[in-house]
């Protein structure tokens, strides 16, 4: 008994010296005052980058660690050091110095239950981490600064949702993007096309546009990257995108249009920041224009946007008075002069009265990713998103993306393919290359249920094997309704590519969506259609007859993406095309309102030129009659001329002609080639 009172005794007088304070004094040190005039030198050379800021934080911990080795039980380095890590990207690091700091001087200072919360949070010990927050607030509540009882208060919430989160992940891949990505230094802020064929970023390396580091962040300029999507699936070493773009300040991207020939860039040289863009003419990309007074801001900061799929819609990021938070999420839309217009706030569902930032509407036109201290974050910022109503005008309650997309860092600059399956973003994982680097998750939809045999299975394959197929559900994972339309756009007759206007019609609302280019020197063209409407899509470039292509998606289409090359052909003697936008009820040859756009297109091709003379013929598949069939092609191509005719075409211009079923370009065989021999040409018959 004495013995094991005695060991107690011995045990409490240990802990108790383990637990003291070293001071750095000659009195701890008598026999290494050396060792104690380098220890001091590194720790006055640790507060000399400490008292300068954050920015300078990452750069106090060489020094500090030096010292720290040479007398590590001493609270105020060891507090330095937490409050440093906790500023680099090596967070986790900060922790054990806390941790140390409170055992050896518990009131060492005022912020360290404070900084201890954010450890134990970031770890995620949300138990630990609540109860260090709640010693905190305990501490300020009764005269201190409301905008900081404020933020404990949403940490602590932070903690509760984390706890929930975490209990319940979602399953993901989260692949390191590789070698030809990213390096030791800082890579961040990824933007893809929607087929995922163009990949930019931003970087803070060596070798940026002028070479220098900012004094105030201590790190150097940021630059943009570019990388391709090459044919075995990876990408290519990315590209310093370059002068115009770069300059010796920050250069920073923030969103790219669908097609990847246009995206918006952050200067930060201009005001607090500003919002640029830059446009991709052939193979060079053209010196950044400011988005307008509409958009930037003289005294504020605008740090992030992106385009809507129809590039009529620019979604982006201010700091500026008038807010419900920090920094909150705006809409503006493209006027007619071809100018961004009057900015409004997304309102109260989005923004929160913390900060909003990183926002991505994907290619379906209505779901809008975002990063949020608010909402049901978990810690920092979380990403999260939201489903905009057409016919209520609303957006739907974010909803957080999960764990382990979100951690309890900070996780912002999230984008999504069009397909829904990938996403973007940056963080540091185990296989970093470095600081920062990009990674691709991939979304796995929900874990299929294991099947059981029944019981009387169970009983057979005790005495005999019971052999039974049995037909696992189907895990299906929710993409994107939408469709992505892309090719190359050539001459018929050269093949050569042709810059070309891609226009974008609803039929049923007769009315232009949005109009794009194709790339002048790849002839590549890339949309997106979002499922619910009937598409009209016209190909135009002058000196040739346009080119039509019809799709009609149902609000239930899954995803895809359809490659269609297409040819123009020159405006010349006998050449024809079919246009894929007249509609006629059904066996019959009354022209449908979804024809509109169409019709209108032909009228304008015939007022262009004047000494156009046309034939207009009609088609039908082989189902009916010869003579019925013959009937209802003259029927319908007379419908149309009538319609042009109404429209001022002179009747000498335009020749009707029915073939029936005798001019197939599809077997009749398929549901599908008899829609295809069902169709409307014009012949250029004079010029």
């Amino acid at each position: 008994m004495l013995k094991r009172y005695t060991l107690a005794i011995a045990l409490i007088f240990t802990s108790g010296l383990f637990a003291q304070n070293v001071e750095f004094d000659k009195s701890n040190f008598k026999d290494d005052k050396d060792g104690l005039k380098t220890a001091k030198d590194n720790l006055k050379a640790g507060d000399d980058l400490y008292f300068q800021g954050p920015g300078f934080y990452k750069d106090a911990i060489a020094p500090y660690e030096a010292a720290n080795t040479f007398n590590p039980n001493n609270a105020e380095l060891n507090f330095k050091l937490g409050d440093c890590y906790l500023a680099s990207m090596f967070k986790f690091k900060a922790l054990p110095h806390l941790e140390k700091a409170e055992k050896l001087n518990p009131t060492v200072d005022p912020r360290l239950q404070y900084l201890l919360g954010k450890a134990y949070h970031l770890d995620m010990q949300f138990d630990k981490a609540i109860a260090a927050y709640g010693k905190f607030q305990r501490s300020v509540m009764g005269g201190g600064d409301p905008a900081i009882i404020q933020d404990v208060m949403m940490r602590i919430e932070q903690c509760s949702n984390g706890k929930q989160l975490v209990d319940n992940p979602i399953r993901v891949f989260v692949d390191n993007l590789g070698d030809n990505i990213n390096t030791e230094y800082n890579e961040y802020g990824a933007v893809v096309s929607a087929d995922e064929s163009v990949l930019v970023f931003t970087a803070r390396r060596p070798n940026s546009t002028g070479g220098k580091i900012d004094p105030q962040l201590n790190e150097h300029f940021e630059d943009i990257y570019i990388s391709y999507k090459q044919d075995d699936g990876s990408w290519s070493l990315a590209k310093n995108i370059g002068s115009p773009v770069n300059t010796n300040d920050h250069d920073a991207n923030t969103g790219i249009s669908n097609d990847g020939q246009k995206f918006g860039i952050y200067l930060g040289k201009s005001n607090a920041g500003d919002l640029y863009e830059s446009r991709l003419i052939g193979d060079v990309w053209t010196k950044p224009e400011s988005m307008g007074k509409n958009i930037n801001t003289k005294d504020y900061h605008e740090s992030s946007a992106c385009y809507s799929p129809d590039g009529n819609t620019l979604y982006f990021v201010s700091d500026k008075k008038g807010g419900f938070g920090d920094h909150d999420i705006y809409v503006s839309h493209l006027t007619e002069k071809g100018e961004w217009g009057p900015a409004e706030n997304l309102g109260a569902v989005i923004n929160t009265p913390y900060s909003e930032e990183g926002v991505f509407m994907h290619p379906d036109g209505k779901t809008l990713y975002f990063s949020s201290q608010g909402h049901s974050s978990m810690g920092g910022f979380d990403i999260f998103k939201s489903v905009y109503n057409e016919k209520t005008k609303t957006w739907s309650k974010p909803e957080n993306l999960g764990y382990p997309v979100n951690t309890t860092d900070d996780d912002v600059f999230f984008v999504i393919s069009a397909s829904g399956r990938h996403g973007y973003y940056t963080s540091m994982g185990e296989d970093s290359r470095g600081l920062r680097d990009l990674y691709m998750v991939t979304f796995l939809g929900a874990e299929k249920e294991m099947v059981l045999n029944n019981e009387d299975n169970l009983l057979a394959s005790i005495a005999a094997p019971v052999s039974e197929v049995v037909i696992a559900p189907v895990v299906e994972v929710k993409e994107a309704q939408l469709t992505i339309l892309k090719g190359v756009i050539t001459d018929a007759l050269t093949k050569n590519v042709l810059e070309a206007e891609i226009e974008i019609v609803d039929n049923q609302a007769n009315v232009v969506i949005a109009t794009f280019k194709s790339n002048s020197a790849t002839g590549k063209y890339l949309v997106s259609l979002p499922a619910g409407k009937n598409y009209g899509i016209a190909v135009k470039k002058e000196g040739y007859l346009f080119h039509s292509e019809n799709f009609d998606i149902p609000s239930t289409a899954a995803f895809q993406t359809v490659e269609k090359d297409i040819e123009l052909k020159g405006l010349k003697v006998g050449s024809k095309i079919v246009l894929k936008n007249i509609f006629f009820d059904l066996d019959k040859a009354t022209l449908r309102p979804e024809s509109t756009a169409e019709l209108n297109r032909l009228i304008k091709l015939m007022n262009d030129v004047p000494s156009l003379k046309i034939e207009l013929s009609g088609h039908t598949d082989s189902q009916g009659s010869d003579a019925y069939n013959q009937g209802l092609s003259e029927r319908r191509a007379q419908a149309v001329v009538d319609f042009l005719t109404k429209a001022g075409i002179s009747a000498s211009r335009l020749v009707s002609a029915g073939y029936g079923e005798t001019q197939p370009i599809a077997t009749n065989e398929t549901k599908e080639g008899r829609q295809l021999n069902r169709r409307t040409e014009f012949k250029v018959l004079s010029l």
